[in-house]
């Protein structure tokens, strides 16, 4: 079933997107836009991140992030909500694609190293090295997270 939903997974993409980005099987490969992903030992700082359902929607805290090209962030994520809840890290265009993919397949297993899925009080990392410049964005993509307010803004300036 699970290769079923990665075959399905990489039609959906387009077979140019899963050449260049992997499967959610085999992981994105070694370098995504966003950048690659890094070791803990190199990160240069800590970012806490914490994923909820509000009364106003869901809310991934904090809401935005200025970093620096080359740095390395280790995100330590916790799900401090009462469901579960993801937090994947690519291009706004990107995230939209694996959003509609996961409508599809709401349970997909990722097996990435741009993202974590937390049950309800689980906490997890994920470390990342920003290696280009731009406008990136973290998300939950699980149907219905990221339009009731779970998703940022990732602004990465030049050193």
């Amino acid at each position: 079933m699970k290769m079923l939903a990665v075959a399905l997974c990489a039609l959906a993409l387009g077979q140019g997107d899963a050449i260049a980005a992997g499967t959610h099987a085999g992981g994105h490969g070694d370098k995504m836009a966003a950048g690659t992903p890094g070791e803990a030992s190199q990160a240069t700082r800590t970012v806490r991140v914490e994923l909820k359902e509000t009364e106003d929607g869901m809310t991934i805290d904090p809401a935005a992030l200025q970093v620096h090209q080359g740095e390395t962030i280790r995100f330590l994520v916790r799900n401090v909500g009462e469901i579960e809840h993801e937090f994947v890290i690519d291009t706004p265009v990107r995230n939209q694609e694996h959003k509609k993919v996961m409508a599809q397949f709401p349970d997909m297993e990722h097996d990435d190293p741009n993202s974590i899925r937390l049950e309800p009080g689980a906490e997890g990392e994920v470390v990342w090295t920003f290696s280009n410049t731009g406008s990136f964005e973290f998300a939950c993509l699980i149907p219905g997270h990221y339009e009731s307010g779970m998703h940022g803004d990732i602004d990465v300036a030049h050193k």
